[in-house]
């Protein structure tokens, strides 16, 4: 057996780490007599380095894998980064800013050599990081969104899908960010609820002296207004439906028209059509066929069909308007409201609806599959939850708008010949498709980073190209994400997974809740409130940072990060480490090395071996289906409340005295010091394999410690639940046992006696049975209970008139008051704290039976002395007993 320093040191986990790399233990190719199972790394975007939420989704997925690996699965876990378009350029927009250069003075080329540039300092940075936190992911099959083989994915991706009408370019309202100078797609607006108020307004209605009052919270898009909608079934609107009103700022003639879109319990029950404005008003305009006009620049300030307002920023331009109303009349009141509004996820400005011309993906074929693979059950989440927020967006989704207007991602593979004809082709041709002609320009746009992302299932594994493992590898098995991207990312690899695929990308999704600040506050770099996991791992190490953020709680709901949560989880590592120190240094050299229980000799065994080998098997079934099941923070702290409880503070106690009485050669000693030398260490072994998972290094360490004929914990096999193992009659008989241990040490710590002081127990069982338990179990008994002799009397025998009991299973333990206490010492404590009680009474008496006292204090304050002495007269009574017995 091998020798382990006296402490642990942190500082062995990147010692450890390089023997995993350098003997290739993380990597995975198809195997046929292997069955698959494949988790996709969900690439960090390479804007930064990590921060804790991916800390604590990276230890899981690493759980996962590290789990299914030892259970014998040809295992891989692949990993990458993502080149986040737009928050990345933005990132080195603002860099190259503070050096007073912009990327349109560096044109494209140049920018793009900078972009390149920042992935390979941050996307080496994060592959290091995720290795300092102990991820076994196969490092040779490591994956970026740009690399060619995935550039040519998207590529092919996207010429499939026009060829087959499901992408077209047509011009519909989409998100503008006005800050950014590019189009994000419904799933990147961001709603909060903010104050604003509702403005009443009233046009005429043309021909009449009547005027139609409606409601906005944007009145400069008053311009822009191409009709006037109330609800077909309501009366108050129906005489003047096909009437028109008058836009004041230009005198235009607008419609009044019906659509059942309106509501008419809200505002006035009309609204103003703004097709240009507003996503459900560009609805309205199309099934009424009305005109759309735009008012507003790329930039957020007006356009010149704003008239007056030409050039006004749209806050400006909306106090304008507003004046304007007000002065023709036609201003009604303004109501303050609490409305959601939508920001850019990135940059957090107010987006802008605008009617552009954009590349889109036709959602209403591709969401069905994806949609029937989660209400058929192929698709499952770890909580319900979550699957609802996947279905309402399928239910509601909406074609998805996939041009960006950036540099950094993939270009949108279409080319434009100057007779306006376009080709689309994942190469670039050298003439147009449609005329012939070579003059052709590629459009300027890329692809949204999650056009390239929702491959990531199969085009990592080498898609569009076929090969074995695309094969083997697709599809996986769960995918580990956060909540916030079921839409992003979860919903369409589901779909581009069942339209290229025909199978989805995987049947799991386990959605991991956030790492939240002390305060409950969502860390981030603008709060200043974010922790950096590779400054948490230098001061504690990988192992407790990864235990402290999976035990102790559902990792799918929120979770705060306290540095004082890290203790408790350093302590339990030095524990268990001690303890497998203390197995060690108590092993000889001819204990077996037999890895599984049914080595262990059945030959000297005691009740307690027989116990701890069935509660270990029990936490093997439990540790393994939760693990199965996703539940990985109670697996986790099963295995530490067995491993701090049962295994190290009562079963290594309990079998001291047999490793320390087993060296006088007797046979019987002898054999019963190698069953516990035996199980002591199967059981480690057993305990630190199901730890494995979560702290990978430590319990390398420990394993390779405690056994000689395996190279590393990892490839070993997981422990198996094995029913002839149970034993609850042995359970029952420990628990016995520990009830009088645990009986007697109230009564020590009740009595105020010192752990050195050694007590005279006297136990009285109730039968034979429990007669013989006791009598097997008086040696560690005793010496759990700090006692210098432990007696087992027949159940009719005379017990000592001055002890104090304890009515446990199976028996009475007596406990003499002269072993407990210095009878002189004991009678000076309590007459002093006899007389204190009686001082106490009396001082209540008195207040009680003063009739000032009781007309003027409130009855809340009497009732509480006469509860204060009733309490004391209790204490008191008390303490005449024991003055009594002594």
């Amino acid at each position: 057996m091998k020798d382990l320093p006296k402490t642990y040191s942190k500082s062995r986990e990147k010692e450890i780490y390089a023997r995993w790399m350098e003997k290739g233990y993380f990597k995975a190719s198809p195997n046929p007599n292997k069955t698959p199972y494949t988790i996709m790394m969900p690439p960090p975007n390479i804007t930064s380095h990590l921060h804790m939420g991916h800390a604590l989704n990276n230890s899981i997925q690493d759980m996962l894998i590290r789990f299914k690996r030892m259970q014998g699965y040809e295992a891989l876990w692949l990993p990458g980064t993502d080149h986040a378009a737009i928050a990345t350029e933005v990132v080195v927009v603002n860099a190259l800013a503070k050096e007073g250069i912009t990327k349109e003075s560096l044109g494209r080329e140049a920018f793009l050599e900078k972009m390149w540039e920042w992935y390979d300092q941050y996307g080496g940075t994060i592959v290091r990081q995720l290795k300092t936190l102990g991820c076994s992911a196969d490092w040779d099959k490591l994956r970026f969104t740009m690399d060619e083989k995935l550039s040519k994915a998207v590529l092919e991706t996207f010429v499939r899908l026009y060829d087959s009408g499901k992408i077209y370019k047509g011009e519909r309202l989409i998100n503008w960010c006005v800050k950014c100078q590019t189009s994000i797609s419904d799933a990147e607006v961001e709603h909060e609820e903010k104050d604003g108020r509702l403005c009443y307004f009233k046009y005429p209605v043309d021909g009449t002296d009547e005027f139609v009052s409606f409601a906005t919270t944007r009145p400069e898009t008053l311009l822009g207004d191409t009709a006037v909608a109330v609800n077909p079934e309501d009366p108050r609107y129906a005489h003047i439906v096909g009437k028109f009103a008058v836009v004041p700022f230009d005198g235009r003639k607008i419609p009044i028209i019906a659509d059942n879109y309106v509501d008419k319990d809200f505002g006035t029950g009309a609204l103003k059509i703004t097709p240009a404005c507003d996503v459900n008003d560009f609805e309205v305009a199309e099934r009424h066929n009305l005109p759309r006009i735009n008012v507003v620049n790329d930039d957020g300030t007006m356009n010149e069909n704003a008239l007056q307002f030409a050039g006004l920023t749209r806050e400006v331009a909306r106090e304008k308007a507003i004046e304007f109303m007000q002065e023709e009349g036609l201003f009604v009141k303004f109501e303050k409201i609490t409305h959601s509004l939508g920001g850019h996820d990135r940059c957090k400005t107010v987006i802008e609806p605008l009617l552009k011309y954009q590349w889109f993906v036709k959602m209403d074929e591709l969401a069905k599959p994806a949609l029937e693979a989660y209400t058929s059950g192929e698709l499952k989440f770890n909580r319900e939850r979550f699957g609802k927020i996947y279905k309402h967006w399928l239910d509601n989704i909406r074609d998805w708008c996939i041009s960006r207007q950036l540099w950094w991602g993939h270009r949108v593979p279409a080319y434009y010949c100057s007779e306006g004809h376009v080709t689309v082709s994942a190469k670039a041709p050298e003439k147009c498709s449609t005329c012939g002609c070579t003059n052709l320009h590629q459009d300027e746009d890329v692809l949204d980073t999650w056009f390239s992302s929702a491959l990531w299932p199969f085009s990592t594994l080498g898609w569009p190209d076929k090969n074995d493992e695309l094969d083997y590898f697709y599809p996986g098995n769960v995918l580990v994400t956060a909540r916030e991207i079921i839409f992003f990312w979860v919903v369409r690899m589901v779909f581009m997974g069942c339209e290229f695929m025909g199978k989805i990308p995987f049947t799991d999704v386990f959605i991991n809740g956030i790492m939240l600040d002390g305060e409950g506050k969502k860390m981030s770099k603008s709060l200043g409130n974010g922790i950096d996991p590779l400054e948490v791992i230098e001061d504690y190490g990988a192992d407790a940072l990864r235990l402290m953020m999976v035990s102790g709680n559902a990792v799918d709901n929120d979770t705060r990060f306290f540095y004082e949560r890290l203790d408790p989880a350093r302590n339990f590592l030095n524990k268990l480490w001690n303890a497998t120190r203390f197995v060690l240094m108590n092993l000889d050299e001819s204990t077996g090395d037999s890895q599984s229980p049914v080595g262990i000799s059945a030959h000297g065994l005691q009740t307690e071996d027989k116990w701890i080998l069935s509660r270990v098997n029990s936490l093997v079934k439990e540790v393994t289906e939760k693990m199965d099941e996703h539940e990985i923070g109670l697996s986790t702290q099963k295995i530490v409340d067995f491993a701090w409880d049962e295994l190290c503070d009562w079963y290594v106690e309990i079998v001291k005295p047999r490793l320390y009485g087993g060296k006088d050669g007797c046979p019987d000693a002898l054999a019963s010091r190698a069953a516990a030398q035996s199980t002591l260490r199967q059981v480690l072994i057993t305990t630190v394999k199901l730890l494995h998972p979560v702290t990978p290094f430590v319990t390398e360490d420990l394993f390779l410690a405690l056994q000689d004929g395996e190279e590393t914990i990892m490839l070993s096999n997981w422990p198996v639940y094995d029913p002839a193992l149970n034993n609850l009659a042995a359970e029952k008989d420990i628990e016995r046992v520990k009830e009088a241990v645990r009986g007697i040490r109230a009564v020590r710590t009740d009595k105020q006696v010192p752990p050195s002081q050694k007590i005279a127990i006297i136990m009285q069982p109730i039968d034979d049975s429990a007669k013989t338990l006791f009598e097997n179990s008086r040696v560690f008994l005793g010496a759990l209970s700090g006692a210098a002799a432990v007696e087992v009397i027949d159940a009719n025998a005379l017990v000592p008139s001055n002890s104090v009991s304890v009515v446990v299973s199976g028996a009475t333990v007596y406990l003499p008051m002269d072993s407990l206490v210095d009878a002189e010492k004991e009678k000076v404590r309590l007459s002093k704290e006899k007389k204190r009680l009686e001082q106490e009474i009396s001082r209540i008496d008195g207040k009680l039976s003063n009739e000032g006292f009781l007309a003027k204090a409130p009855e809340s304050l009497i009732a509480a002395e006469r509860e204060k002495r009733d309490n004391f007269a209790v204490m008191l009574a008390k303490v005449d007993v024991e003055l009594a017995g002594i």
